[in-house]
């Protein structure tokens, strides 16, 4: 065989027949990828497993130990069942097997082993119908035979037993066992990291930590492994990020330089003035739009901060050199919004003179043509529109600043896309959504992040309360009339559904961890739109108010015609799913009641309670649920209840998800090559790492001192590995 390395085929190893499942189950592909398919968790040859609480109808991993073993006759057919029971001190749990005399002889009492199968029940007792198993070690030679000692026996019952993720046709032996041929035949493993390193901050050496992770003798070597890999998944992270931000500030970009006539005269016409924190942020933007190299920006901040005004005057910067700039928001509603209030705040002159456009995918063909050939020929500065900026036929003459709203909702690719339709223009992303420290130096590392915290000042606030619907009905019948007494004077109100129509989810309307269940006992019909506006509309209570609908399935004229009734007053209360979530301006707005809130994340409800308090009312959010006291859907209403600093509550979120997707499924469509790193738990290493990384790309750029680690880093560039990394 072939010298065998990280890289190397699994098949070449193991053969083809061992390496198509585990590429089928887990994509793995290589050895270095069957190497990092790693432990969940370990138990030992002496420990057994709980299984008085196993989760019925789930697929389960248990070490146990053999208590008896039958067989009986069957009842209407011919055959016998065999059927074994095995403990773990706590519970006991049925084996059964229909027609294989054999197990008889294998599952002899006082036998321990990895049992794998999936929990049913069987007159009251649990069961696992024909379950795979693995049996430690042959009868004659376990511990406990007349020839091994006492302290041998000790030794083999404390040595810990990995255990692996599986599926029903790979159990966790089949991958130890795979696992184990890959490191027998493994040549030496040349370490990336620098000697000095690995020194210095007490890191294993490579090849050492994968052995002891996949094969430990004892608990303190899977612990040493695991920090060790653990610590070069971050450094490995944070030393990508780090270079892409270095080479992307040695590419040239067109300056654009700052102030100019259109920015002066705007900012004359403001009403207000910019907070401390506009300022600040403007004043970097402007700086690095006019160095000559492209910026890449994240600006966040608290809903209704004004970052949407900070990134209209970067826009203003870039047209004052002749040069455009695309806006681009990931719904209609959302666009639309932006395109209306930027001719608002531009005016009647600015507007003629800088002419922004709106292009969306279901804007009649006339007035898209008209678009498109605005923005080709550069009499549009500003273009604001949808995923239909990014296809083939949008065309810039100098696309010079592209701003992503909400850009959490764009896939890398995408954002890529809409690049490479400048030179090397200058990108500004913006995030309603604050996001943790962590989380920022892990999924934005390569971007300079600027923060918003300061609201313009004269804003009312905006009061929060859970309304328990199960245990305060009062509570519940008193959102209505509370909703009825804003209407009748003069005021308007947002209700937000999870669901369109009975059964038919929002996109987006539901936590990752909604669909395991949020503690609200037997399932119920969702609140959704339809429903919900017919429900309105019948009470004599809401008689004479304008009620109308908006959700995703509506079509864009008609989403424009019922957000514009609403912006105007015409409509007075609003149903709607998520669509409303980012970006909506009605300064009328004071209440936003929200059904079924446990079927929203922490940062959406903090967005969707964003949408009123704007004007000179204060805001009234009420947060309906029937999750239970104690689940963590209802510790998230309750968070969001207890406090308004969108900062805080990105903390709040980041423990209670733990990761889930707090780093955003759409970063990437690849699967995260983070094994070990938790941003909920290791942000400590992750500053440390970046500050490691920081110091050897300082002394050197290239990493000629570490060409294995410069290798690597050019090799997932190459591949757009770099975005999978960021998700955990």
């Amino acid at each position: 065989m072939a010298l065998v390395t990280l890289d190397t085929a699994l098949a070449e190893v193991v053969g083809a027949r061992t390496a198509k499942p585990m590429e089928k189950s887990f994509d793995v592909r290589t050895v270095g990828d069957m190497l990092w398919h790693l432990p969940r968790r370990y138990s030992r040859r002496g420990e057994l497993t709980p299984l008085n609480d196993l989760p019925f109808g789930e697929q389960i991993t248990v070490v146990a130990q053999v208590l008896n073993i039958g067989a009986r006759e069957m009842k209407n057919r011919r055959g016998k069942i065999v059927e074994a029971r095995i403990t773990d001190g706590t519970g006991t749990l049925t084996l059964t097997f229909f027609n294989q005399a054999f197990r008889q002889h294998e599952l002899l009492p006082g036998r321990r082993g990895i049992f794998t199968g999936k929990v049913s029940e069987y007159r009251g007792h649990l069961q696992l119908q024909h379950p795979n198993y693995e049996l430690f070690d042959n009868r004659d030679d376990a511990p406990g035979a007349a020839q091994l000692d006492e302290a041998a026996a000790k030794a083999w019952s404390e040595t810990p037993v990995p255990i692996y993720p599986a599926t029903a046709q790979v159990p966790s032996w089949t991958v130890q066992k795979t696992v184990e041929l890959v490191l027998d035949a493994l040549a030496p493993v040349p370490d990336p990291l620098p000697a000095e390193l690995l020194r210095a901050e007490g890191i294993m050496p490579l090849q050492r930590a994968l052995e002891l992770v996949h094969r430990p003798q004892r608990e303190a070597d899977w612990h040493a492994a695991q920090d060790s890999l653990r610590f070069r998944e971050a450094f490995d992270l944070q030393l990508a990020l780090l270079d892409r931000r270095r080479r992307a500030a040695q590419e040239q970009s067109t300056p654009r330089p700052a102030g100019g006539e259109s920015l002066a005269r705007f900012d004359a016409a403001l009403p207000f003035d910019l907070t401390g924190d506009q300022r600040l942020a403007g004043a970097r933007i402007a700086a690095d739009l006019a160095a000559p190299h492209p910026m890449h920006q994240l600006l966040q901040g608290e809903v209704g901060s004004g970052k949407t005004l900070v990134a209209l005057r970067a826009m203003l910067q870039v047209a004052g050199s002749g040069g455009q700039s695309a806006l681009l928001a990931p719904t209609e509603v959302l666009a639309s919004q932006h395109f209306r209030s930027i001719t608002e705040a531009l005016g009647p002159e600015l507007s003629a003179e800088l002419n922004p456009i709106l292009l969306t995918g279901r804007m009649p063909a006339a007035e898209r043509k008209r678009a498109l050939l605005a923005i080709a020929a550069g009499a549009a500065h500003i273009a604001v529109g949808t995923h239909a900026l990014l296809g083939d036929a949008v065309t810039f003459a100098d696309l010079g600043l592209i701003v992503v709203d909400e850009q959490h909702r764009f896939g890398v690719e995408q954002r890529e896309t809409l690049r490479r339709k400048g030179s090397q223009p200058h990108v500004l992303a913006m995030t309603a959504t604050p996001i943790p420290r962590t989380v920022a130096l892990t999924a934005f590392g390569d971007l300079e992040v600027t923060t918003i915290r300061e609201l313009p000042p004269g804003r009312k606030g905006i009061e929060t309360f859970a309304v328990p619907e199960l245990e305060m009905p009062n509570r519940a019948a008193r959102v209505w009339a509370r909703a009825v007494e804003d209407l009748h004077a003069g005021r308007q109100v947002y209700v937000v559904c999870p669901a369109i129509a009975a059964g038919e989810l929002e996109a987006g309307s539901e936590p990752p961890e909604a669909a395991a269940g949020s503690g609200t006992g037997p399932q119920r019909p969702l609140a959704n739109v339809e429903d919900t506006v017919a429900e309105l509309r019948a009470r004599a209570d809401f008689a004479g108010i304008e009620i109308a609908g908006l959700h995703g399935g509506l079509s864009g004229p008609e989403k424009d015609r019922i957000m514009s009734g609403f912006a105007a007053g015409e409509i007075r209360l609003l149903v709607a799913t998520t669509v409303i979530e980012v970006g909506v301006n009605v300064p009328n707005a004071s209440i936003m009641i929200v059904r079924d809130a446990d079927r929203f994340g922490i940062s959406q409800l903090h967005q969707l309670r964003g949408r009123v308090g704007r004007g000179e009312h204060a805001g009234l959010c009420l947060l309906m649920t029937t999750a239970e006291q104690g689940s963590t859907a209802r510790a998230r209403i309750d968070a969001v209840a207890d406090t308004s600093d969108g900062f805080e509550l990105a903390e709040v979120d980041l423990e209670l998800r733990r990761e889930g997707n707090i780093l955003g499924t759409e970063q990437s469509g690849g699967r995260s090559t983070l094994r070990l790193l938790r941003v909920a738990e290791h942000g400590e290493l992750i500053v440390h790492t970046r500050e490691l990384a920081a110091a050897l790309l300082e002394r050197d750029p290239e990493l000629r001192t570490a060409p294995e680690l410069a290798a690597i880093l050019a090799a997932r560039e190459a591949a757009g590995d770099l975005e999978n990394l960021a998700k955990s």
